[in-house]
């Protein structure tokens, strides 16, 4: 039997999530003043670029939206 459309969303939507997670928590570890050397504008540039990032994903949610390019770089 073939994967439905809701299937195939559900499954993708729990690997996409946790792994998305996965990372927000490993960006997290780069809060260790002990083993990296950051400053408070490098932690705002990077959560203006996940929160960007979240608002943009949010508007394609509710307007079934297309896609959208975007990196990230503190330089």
């Amino acid at each position: 039997m073939a994967e439905t459309d809701r299937e195939k969303f559900v499954r993708l939507a729990n690997k996409r999530v946790n792994n998305a997670l996965k990372a927000i928590e490993l960006i997290g570890n780069l809060s260790n003043r002990s083993n990296y050397d950051y400053s408070q504008e490098d932690a705002e540039k990077i959560f203006l670029a996940l929160s960007k990032e979240l608002k943009a994903c949010r508007e394609r949610f509710s307007n079934a939206g297309g896609k959208r390019e975007n990196t990230f770089s503190l330089e």
